[in-house]
Parts: C-alpha cells; structure tokens; sequence
C-alpha cells in the first residue's frame, strides 16, 4: 500500500496529522505492507525567508482579526496538540518560507530518512524555535538526522530537488487537493484534515479491502 501525505512543515495540523497517522499506522495490522512518502505542499509559496512579525501577529494579519484573538487561537490548537504529545510553542515560532525545507524532504527521501528529516524540520519550527526558511538553520537540522553534508550544502546552494517539489506541487493541484494535511492512499482513495487515528485506521483498512478484493 502507498501511502502519500501532503503537508507543510510550517502547518501545525499537518504536524497534528502526522502524530495521529502515526498511531492509526502502529495500530494497524498491515503496517509492515505500508510505504509512507511525504509530498510537498506549500501554504504560503511567496513568503519571505523570514516573517518580520510574530507569529500571532501574522495569523491576525492573514485571517483579518485582533492579535488577542488569534492568540485565543493559538492557544486552543497547542491543547490539540498537547494532547497528541507535541509541545507547540506558537510564542517561539519563526515564520519563513519553507521551499527549501521541502528540498531537504527529497533529499532525505533518497537517504530512507524521509520521515525523520519531516520530523526534525516540523519539531525545530514548533518547539524549538528554529527559523524555518533560514539555510544555516535548516543545514543543522539535515545534518541532525543524518544526511550527509556535501549533499545538504549542495541542495541549499543550488536548485537541486526544486523541480521535485514542484511537481509534488502540480500533482496535488491535479488531484484537487488544496488544503493539507491531505492523505491519499494508492491514490484510490483519501482524506483531507487531521482526522482521528480511528479514521484514519478505518482508511488504511478500506484501502487495503480494495487492494485484496478479486
């Protein structure tokens, strides 16, 4: 079973998703028949490589409402998130542009680190406070994961995995995909949103139903 997930490494319901795809996939009987690839998806394609507000300060620029309230809403995603076990400190977050990021995914993916590399990126954002479009920043994180350094250097001083990253790109518009996280499972059959590991077992499990049917 293919599995392919679609997200950005600055989206905190993908870093949601991630954690409960990984519990209905622990969960799941047929785990050992699954290959997860993760696909690129940009939220904010023209960001800059680092935001010069706050991250609050950016959300009630975007969605037109007071800095308090979208720090209301803050709050309330890192309890969502806390209870999946993932620290989210929106107060630290640093905000860039993250197609270089996405490179280093492709790199990974051609290491067998794929998954690592996403949750490397995904926990310096959220928790750490790492500047997500920052090169320095993210060649720390690829070296954290295990990816060698000539390569990593190579990718973030040239344009190496980008026409990669935009096909991820084109594939999802082709598919109708426009907001992440989205899975999509031997691309038969998909779910958009950080569902619950239960749903996304009962996914997993419709999938394979029509994988093994005659």
């Amino acid at each position: 079973m293919q599995v392919e997930i679609w997200s950005d490494i600055a989206c905190p319901w993908c870093y949601v998703g991630k954690r409960r795809f990984e519990a209905a996939l622990a969960a799941f009987e047929h785990r050992d028949e699954v290959t997860v690839t993760w696909r690129s998806f940009e939220l904010d394609p023209q960001a800059p490589v680092a935001r010069s507000v706050d991250s609050a300060t950016h959300l009630a620029q975007k969605y037109g409402m007071t800095r308090e309230q979208a720090q209301t809403s803050q709050r309330k995603l890192a309890d969502v998130a806390a209870a999946d076990g993932i620290d989210m400190r929106f107060d630290l977050a640093r905000g860039g542009n993250t197609f270089d990021a996405h490179r280093l995914v492709h790199l990974a993916e051609a290491h067998g680190l794929q998954d690592a590399m996403t949750e490397r990126l995904m926990r310096a954002y959220f928790t750490e406070g790492e500047p997500i479009g920052d090169a320095d920043a993210l060649a720390r994180l690829a070296l954290d994961v295990g990816l060698p350094v000539d390569e990593v250097r190579d990718v973030l001083t040239t344009d190496r995995y980008a026409a990669e990253v935009r096909d991820d790109e084109r594939t999802a518009a082709s598919l109708g995909i426009h907001a992440v996280p989205f899975i999509a499972v031997d691309r038969r059959i998909g779910a958009a949103g950080a569902r619950p590991p239960e749903a996304l077992g009962e996914l997993l499990r419709q999938a394979r139903t029509a994988e093994v049917r005659p």
